[in-house]
């Protein structure tokens, strides 16, 4: 099959920004990025450990980072990373305040069952020190799954008491959950939460500022697509975002997301929140992580 011109054009402005981020990957303090993208822990794994890895990111321009699992970290772990950040400027993004058993379907937080709720809730209390330790403001939450036995509505209303209750936990604190919705279709089948347009509902019946939404872009456009409009019909709920490409989770320009435009719409509504980089890298090892930055300056040019 014969090339177009615009494919060919299209193929080497991906090389020559994969060879300006190689060239620029081996030197220190690149510029920093306009907008707070955070990677995590694995996205630059060849750089050795957590610490090694926050250092070399902020090498590279990144001014946030974000750890699902910090919350079961030590205190000396958590402390060790907060500093690192703090010493590098860096923005902490979330971490997961309650982590569901994804093994056994649970938490049913709108069941029948009020254990669930109150280990959700205790899971929120004891973040409240996780985050202060880590200077996170924002927490992810996942309000569980579906309890096919009862009608979504009365699990609605139950979902809504209890992020009401975990809101009185965290407003004297000054932080806020975020409500991560996840696709059904691929990768959580089950779960309660799965646009965010649900998220906006629920958010709006909560009523607090310490509920909000995270919009996984990837997770949305699996389930619903329609991106922009969708931000733009939720904003006012909408605290913190994360990206990831579809299909296969990869960094942007791996898949079929149009990132540069998500970007510049986001810079138009002054967004200077985190964005989380909530998905792997496409190519393993060394030449994947220079692929990945080079994919974020060419969105972040946007």
């Amino acid at each position: 099959m014969s090339l177009s011109r615009r494919a060919v054009l299209a193929g080497g402005a991906v090389a020559a920004a994969a060879a300006t981020a190689t060239n620029g990957a081996m030197a220190q303090n690149a510029a920093r990025f306009s907008m707070k993208y955070a990677p995590h822990e694995g996205s630059f794994k060849s750089r050795g450990g957590r610490l090694e890895q926050i250092a070399y990111a902020a090498d590279q321009g990144f001014t946030a980072w974000e750890d699902n699992e910090a919350a079961g970290r030590s205190v000396v772990d958590q402390t060790a990373m907060a500093r690192a950040l703090q010493q590098r400027d860096m923005t902490m993004g979330v971490f997961v305040a309650s982590m569901p058993r994804w093994s056994e379907f649970r938490p049913l937080l709108g069941g029948n069952d009020d254990g669930d709720r109150e280990r959700f809730l205790a899971d929120i209390r004891a973040s409240v020190d996780v985050a202060k330790r880590l200077n996170s403001r924002h927490m992810t939450i996942v309000t569980g799954f579906m309890d096919r036995k009862l009608p979504v509505d009365i699990q609605t209303g139950r979902v809504i008491d209890v992020l009401r209750r975990g809101a009185d936990i965290y407003e004297p604190h000054g932080l806020v959950m975020v409500m991560e919705p996840l696709n059904t279709l691929v990768n959580h089948p089950g779960v309660f939460m799965s646009t965010v347009p649900q998220g906006y509902a629920v958010a709006r019946a909560v009523n607090s500022p310490a509920i909000k939404i995270l919009a996984d872009l990837y997770h949305e456009q699996i389930q619903a697509g329609n991106l922009i409009n969708t931000l733009d019909s939720c904003w006012d709920e909408i605290a913190y975002i994360q990206f990831g490409d579809n299909p296969g989770r990869n960094e942007p320009g791996s898949g079929e997301i149009n990132y540069r435009n998500i970007v510049r719409w986001l810079r138009a509504k002054k967004f200077s929140g985190v964005i989380g980089m909530e998905h792997g890298n496409s190519v393993n090892g060394r030449a994947g992580e220079e692929r990945l930055i080079a994919a974020y300056r060419a969105i972040d040019a946007a």
